[in-house]
């Protein structure tokens, strides 16, 4: 199949589309594709999330359940890779998280790769969303999809195309945020804007695969950057007696200028505490040391022990020890409203805690349970929110400001406060902002 019979396809919506990765990135681009009329093939490893899609049901919080049923018709979930020759177009959306040693864990994307290999026959565009460092696409990739025998540009079609999902927030969707493309040929790059323009209002072609992959990590950079400003901020202005909140507030009503950014407990999620490392890592390679990301690295990653440490000065304030102390963590989603628990601060804290000598616990409406994760094995449940429960605590920590949590129920019957996002607004002695 040559460029125009696969255009042609696109264009008629005749083109079958494989998204490998099930997750809050592939979920989502699956409904997309299936409102317009594209028939899609859902790959994932996990048994449970295919067998729960067949069946209609969603497992992530801001996706219903009606929008999978809804789409039935064009959606065919399956663990089955072998059917990954039966599709027109392949995107991946598959973790890339980093290691213990904060270099990145290409694994997940890597190892789909040679899955793809196997599969891949002439004529097919392949599309990593996985945020990565410049370079992944047209040198690793390409290297892991050529042992296939087919040539990039040729004999297949290969692009990068990096996601913009913001998880719980119902200002942006799919359709309406624009969408970055760099291809590795002309083609490439035709074929994967023709692809996506179908789905958004915008496709913003690139020059290359490097720049989309590089634009990625710059939004990302930038937001991490500025989070560790306005947390170093906090760390000055809690010494001067001044809320940062305020100064913030105050700050946001120039016109022009300034945008704002808000401190916190520590990064949460898959991109913001993850991808600024990838371009770090890739910047080792061109003897090129990335001061700015590496800073904002560390003031953000420690931002976890400054929650230790107010919470362990708000209970000598008030003659109790941390070790012993009955603590409940308010929220272990990495942000508010949302289900996800990924490089979510509330995790580091827990394991702080615990390890400084606390018994603790957590609630969160939206996470009945914490599971061994990757760097984790709490194995914790969510404990009831009730007036008797909160006030048998020797304090609160207020790590995610799900909109259930009502700050007057909270100051009301909590003993001691930590509020690291500012969820009660009013000053009062037993709330301490961290």
């Amino acid at each position: 199949m040559n460029h125009h019979i696969l255009k042609q396809k696109i264009l008629e919506k005749t083109a079958k589309i494989g998204i490998i990765g099930m997750g809050y990135v592939g979920l989502p681009l699956v409904i997309r594709f299936c409102e317009v009329g594209f028939k899609v093939y859902g790959f994932d490893i996990d048994e449970n999330k295919i067998e729960k899609l067949k069946a209609g049901e969603s497992y992530i919080k801001h996706i219903d359940s009606s929008n999978i049923k809804r789409i039935s018709q064009n959606f065919y979930p399956t663990s089955d890779f072998s059917k990954l020759s039966e599709v027109d177009a392949i995107i991946i959306c598959v973790p890339t998280p980093l290691n213990k040693y904060h270099e990145p864990d290409m694994t997940y994307v890597f190892n789909t790769g040679e899955t793809i290999a196997k599969y891949l026959r002439k004529g097919q565009l392949v599309v990593l969303e996985s945020t990565t460092y410049p370079g992944t696409t047209d040198e690793d990739l390409k290297a892991i999809l050529e042992k296939s025998g087919l040539k990039a540009g040729e004999d297949f079609y290969l692009a990068f195309s990096p996601e913009r999902e913001d998880p719980g927030n119902q200002d942006f969707n799919i359709s309406i945020i624009p969408k970055i493309v760099g291809g590795f040929t002309k083609n490439c790059l035709d074929l994967t804007s023709s692809l996506y323009s179908n789905i958004t209002n915008r496709v913003v072609p690139v020059s290359s695969t490097k720049v989309a992959e590089a634009a990625k990590l710059l939004e990302n950079i930038y937001r991490a950057v500025n989070i560790a400003l306005v947390n170093e901020l906090k760390l000055l202005f809690d010494r001067m007696g001044i809320d940062i909140w305020e100064v913030i507030e105050a700050a946001k009503t120039k016109p022009f200028g300034f945008q704002a950014f808000y401190p916190g407990p520590g990064l949460g999620g898959h991109c913001i505490p993850v991808d600024p490392f990838y371009l770090t890592w890739k910047a080792k390679e061109y003897e090129f040391h990335t001061r700015f990301i590496e800073l904002a690295g560390e003031i953000n990653d420690n931002m976890p022990y400054y929650v230790y440490l107010r919470t362990m000065e708000a209970l000598n304030s008030v003659g109790k020890s941390f070790k012993n102390a009955k603590i409940l963590i308010l929220g272990v989603a990495y942000k508010k409203d949302v289900d996800d628990m990924r490089e979510s601060p509330a995790l580091k804290i827990i394991t702080i805690f615990q390890d400084k000598g606390a018994i603790v616990d957590y609630n969160d409406p939206y996470i009945p349970e914490i599971p061994p994760l990757r760097k984790y094995h709490l194995k914790m449940h969510s404990t009831d929110l009730t007036r008797e429960n909160i006030s048998s605590y020797d304090v609160v920590v207020i790590v995610t400001d799900h909109s259930v949590y009502d700050p007057n129920f909270i100051l009301e019957n909590a003993q001691l406060i930590i509020d690291t996002r500012n969820l009660i607004k009013i000053k009062h002695p037993k709330v301490i902002k961290a």
